[in-house]
């Protein structure tokens, strides 16, 4: 054989390796997983009552202490009112990366958050090439709205902007109910996450679509998260301003939630600045 049929050779099986690797590889439920993802959340209908079981509540000191915690919950579905939509930039440079997940409100002033994340395993970090290549299974984190916002700005340094949806109360129902049976159905059947096609933004669009063909119609900006603001402000899913910037400084959270983080009557307080018209 020819040297240069050799190179070729060589080239083609160091590439088909990973390639066969990537094709044989099985999500699995059974891992050691990080604290925060060791938890599969699941639902049980019952009418209009959801028992919720491992729902996340960790607490998140200034100093970056974590208190892991999780509990069960049981809601009352008539009385399920809103959804707020969630964004969380990842870079102060790029707009595309970030992070996006819905929080849900109840007449009796609960808040219950999901979040669909890439499920870690101990000592393992986040990393967005890493997320193409099977690297991490999806997980829908079902959680306190505290939990899932002081982790954002007093863990990570993140900044949040909560805004509030246009919908009606059906239709709140409707996406709160399909996330839901989605998670259940990753509690028996694992799903590989995946950066591009299978993320937070992917999913919260896919659920939206489902409910309301042809809502959020296909494109780019709806593959990169830090653009999903943005989109549901011209398809008029957002309330409160006529340009993003406007919006974006009204609903900019960050602030609201590092001082009000241990306030008993949290999510109120979050909203004060939000609500007022």
């Amino acid at each position: 054989m020819k040297a240069p049929a050799r190179v070729a050779l060589a080239a083609g099986l160091t590439a088909a390796v990973p390639l066969a690797w990537l094709a044989v590889t099985q999500p699995s439920l059974e891992r050691a997983w990080s604290p925060d993802h060791a938890q599969l959340p699941r639902a049980v209908f019952d009418g209009d009552t959801v028992r919720l079981s491992g729902v996340r509540h960790f607490s998140y000191g200034r100093r970056g202490e974590v208190r892991p915690a999780y509990a069960s919950r049981t809601l009352d579905l008539s009385r399920l009112e809103s959804v707020w939509f969630v964004l969380v930039p990842l870079s102060a440079r790029l707009r595309a990366p970030a992070h996006s997940f819905v929080t849900f409100g109840f007449a009796d002033s609960q808040y219950v958050g999901i979040s669909v994340e890439a499920r870690r395993e101990v000592g393992e970090t986040y990393g967005v090439i890493a997320g193409l290549f099977r690297r991490y299974e999806l997980i829908y984190v079902v959680a306190d709205e505290r939990d899932l916002l002081t982790r954002r700005v007093l863990h990570d340094g993140a900044e949040v902007y909560l805004y509030p949806i246009r919908a009606s109360r059906d239709k709140v129902r409707e996406l709160f109910v399909a996330m839901l049976g989605r998670t259940n159905q990753l509690a028996e059947r694992p799903e590989f996450y995946n950066t591009a096609v299978n993320n937070c933004t992917s999913n919260l669009v896919a659920h939206v679509n489902a409910i309301a063909p042809g809502r959020i119609p296909a494109g780019i900006r709806t593959v990169l998260p830090g653009y999903a603001d943005e989109v549901a402000l011209e398809l008029g899913l957002i309330e409160g301003g006529a340009t993003l910037e406007a919006v974006r400084r009204r609903f900019r959270a960050s602030e609201r939630v590092a001082r009000h983080a241990e306030a008993a009557d949290f999510s109120r307080r979050i909203r004060d600045v939000a609500e007022r018209r």
